[in-house]
């Protein structure tokens, strides 16, 4: 009776979470708002900008980490100046500074303010530095009383060390008023100090009279909001660090929400294509998974609340990824229950039997892929964390509601009178035993199979080599820019302008509704100063704006290494910890057979991408790792099989054990493909290509790794315990 109690609370908390994150509550003093307007939107979704900035310096251990520490604190009060709505400052791969700036109007404006991070210093007309940020204590918007107007201007204190600097100074220039002098920032009058900010003059005003006592107050031809701006600049500080920039993007509000948009309907789609498969495919089962699902889909959505974590696009993806995979482990479940129950035992049994038996598949299968998870969160950067991130938690989720949600619903449902038939748990007894005497010859055929995955595998490669693979520019450098051009523009002027700024290798080409964007691309690894001259030079030439910039990225050659380094001991990390795993949990002989399907998935994935030329970036690198969990998810699925068939029938053949372990966890493999590729698949089609990105790698994995895990996982795995047998005869 308690167990039905609590599947219909469980119903009454599924509807009512459901209702809550769709619509929210505003009921009295109670106000919850709906998860979509709660949400934090990362920069892909919100806009905004981020930049990655190095140090220039040898420091390393404690000392580079207190020299970041104190550039990361220079630069967050300089950021909190500038009024951004929850702008965020780390440190990151040791040497470098990420500041990511949420929903700036004008990111490229807000970036070249962040880019004159470098050290701060006042000098003389001769070029001799004064005293530099360290010294200035506060510089804050002041009022000039000794004027008409009492006019804005900069008021500026210093400690006592840059006081008398300052002091000597001042009475130099006065000395020498009304000289010319010419240093390396251009030809000032003896009386002038300047303020450089980045080797730049932001100021250089002249001096009326000795300035002692800590305090100077600048005039001139300031605005409020101008002497504001540089009244912040100075207050900054100085760096202790030299750095540059080595990595940019900006995305426009408007390309983010429609990103934003576009994945939410996608993703309500793929959900449920989901539940019309499950219910179709595994009836009054379905029914139980379908419920779990939703209720993963609420607690998906409030623990990602309560941990206030950001959504991206990347993230989105990830959400749905997982929930295609979290159907896994009730297919695995129901695939058990219907065998218990072709093997004649009654209902009530045989889901009993169904989830004992799958429990220590589906932890198996789990591990592994959180697994590489893991890894990727380790070794990933900005949007790909979040993608593991969000992989992570759905794989935690998913084992939860199918373990504990699923079983409840499927025993009350068995349980029940009405519906504890086996007609509503399994198709009829003459199908499931014909569809069971079916042979499955993998082992017979195995060199058909390494014909196909070497033959794809040497094309990829060979094209792949002639023509050069499609390296984005995360991988090697370089500059991309997104324009809304307001119509399809004439691109003559644009290449002219590229030419002037010295950029020869630069393709331009259409993009968006009716060709009214395009994209530059080039080797040319651009700071933004240097993008700065280009899309000013563009918006004069077809009366743009800053608001006409869609996006922008800028990878330096250090990043596109590190990317690449990262990329190479990702793979191997997760191959090496899964093996361990598998070794310990089987033998070893099934954890060298599993990574070697593993490899022979990768390969074809890098083959793939050379035979049809498609870009190999970061995406690519987090979808790669990703379907090295779902295929070594599947692998388990077969290998754990295997292993208790031998338990079963130890006198049993290799040959045998592998067919029909394979045909029996057959339609399990095929029904998660299916799902997992429902999940996904809508996002390929109404995504944006950035979404596109990470969904196209993962499609080409699945299939891969669907392929692998029936014909060459076990195939290995034959190969392997023959030269094990070999050896152990031998060594006997």
């Amino acid at each position: 009776m308690w167990k039905k109690v609590v599947s219909v609370l469980m119903v009454v908390v599924i509807a009512l979470g459901l209702y809550v994150s769709m619509f929210g509550i505003n009921i009295g003093s109670l106000e919850v708002p709906n998860a979509k307007d709660n949400v934090k939107l990362g920069l892909d979704l919100a806009g905004g900008a981020y930049v990655v900035l190095e140090a220039e310096t040898d420091a390393e251990g404690e000392d580079l980490d207190k020299l970041m520490e104190q550039t990361q604190a220079v630069i967050e009060s300089r950021v909190n100046e500038m009024g951004l709505s929850e702008p965020t400052v780390t440190v990151e791969s040791g040497n470098r500074i990420r500041v990511e700036l949420p929903a700036a109007q004008d990111a490229q404006a807000a970036l070249e303010a962040i880019g004159k991070t470098a050290q701060l210093e006042f000098v003389d007309a001769w070029g001799n530095v004064i005293v530099t940020g360290a010294e200035v204590k506060d510089a804050v918007l002041g009022f000039d009383s000794n004027s008409m107007g009492n006019d804005p201007g900069i008021s500026i204190k210093f400690n006592s060390e840059g006081s008398d600097a300052f002091w000597q100074a001042t009475k130099v220039a006065l000395e020498h008023k009304g000289e010319t002098v010419t240093n390396q920032y251009g030809t000032f009058s003896g009386e002038q100090i300047l303020i450089v900010l980045d080797g730049e003059v932001i100021s250089a005003p002249g001096v009326n009279e000795e300035i002692s006592g800590g305090q100077a107050f600048i005039s001139g031809n300031y605005t409020q909001e101008t002497a504001a701006a540089e009244a912040a600049l100075i207050r900054g500080g100085s760096l202790p660090v030299t750095l540059h920039e080595v990595n940019t993007s900006i995305v426009g509000a408007t390309l983010g929400y429609e990103s934003f948009e576009k994945a939410l309907v996608a993703g309500a789609i793929g959900i449920a294509l989901i539940i019309v498969f499950m219910l179709a495919v595994y009836k009054i089962m379905g029914v139980a998974a379908s419920l779990a699902l939703l209720l993963y889909i609420v607690l998906y959505i409030w623990i990602y609340e309560f941990f206030g974590a950001v959504l991206t696009l990347p993230g989105i993806f990830g959400i749905l990824l997982s929930i295609g995979m979290a159907v896994d482990a009730n297919v695995i479940i129901f695939a058990r229950i219907r065998e218990e129950i072709g093997s004649g035992k009654t209902v009530r049994a045989a889901v009993r039997a169904g989830f004992s038996r799958a429990t220590s598949t589906i932890i198996d299968s789990n591990v592994t892929t959180l697994i590489a998870g893991i890894v990727l969160y380790q070794f990933g950067t900005g949007s790909v964390k979040g993608f593991a991130w969000t992989l992570m938690i759905g794989i935690i989720i998913s084992m939860l509601t199918a373990l504990l949600v699923t079983r409840l619903f499927v025993i009350v449902i068995a349980e029940s009178k009405r519906f504890g038939k086996a007609k509503y748990f399994t198709y009829k007894k003459d199908k499931l035993q014909g569809l069971s005497e079916k042979n499955l010859p993998v082992i017979e055929k195995r060199k058909i199979w390494y014909v196909i995955s070497i033959a794809i595998i040497l094309v990829g490669f060979l094209i792949g080599a002639v023509r050069g693979f499609n390296t984005g520019i995360d991988f090697t450098g370089g500059t991309m820019i997104q324009i809304d051009m307001e119509q399809q523009a004439n691109l003559d002027p644009v290449e002219d302008i590229l030419k002037d700024a010295g950029i020869n290798d630069a393709t331009i080409v259409y993009a968006g509704e009716n060709n009214e964007e395009i994209i530059i691309r080039t080797g040319e690894s651009l700071d933004n100063a240097e993008r700065d001259v280009i899309l000013e030079a563009i918006y004069a030439e077809y009366s743009l704006d800053s608001s006409n910039l869609m996006s922008a990225e800028q990878f330096g050659p250090s990043v596109g290494n590190e990317i690449r380094t990262n990329a190479l001991k990702s793979v191997l990390i997760a191959c090496a910890l899964m093996l361990v795993y598998i070794a310990v949990r089987f033998r070893i002989n099934f954890g060298i057979a599993a990574i070697l399907a593993l490899v022979v998935d990768v390969l074809t994935m890098i083959s793939i991408y050379g035979l049809f030329h498609i870009e190999i970036n970061s995406p690519f690198i987090a979808a790669l790792l990703i379907i090295l969990g779902y295929s070594i998810n599947n692998t388990i699925v077969v290998f754990d099989r295997i292993r208790e068939n031998i338990k079963l029938n130890p006198k049993m053949k290799p040959k045998e054990l592998v067919n029909n372990s394979v045909k029996q966890t057959l339609s399990r493999t095929i029904s998660t493909s299916v799902t997992t590729i429902l999940a996904v698949a809508a996002l390929l089609l109404l995504g944006t290509p950035s979404l596109r990105s990470y969904v196209f790698p993962v499609m080409i994995g699945l299939i891969a790794g669907t392929y692998s895990s029936i014909f060459v996982s076990g195939s290995i795995w034959y190969e392997i315990n023959r030269l094990f047998t070999k050896k152990k005869y031998h060594g006997k």
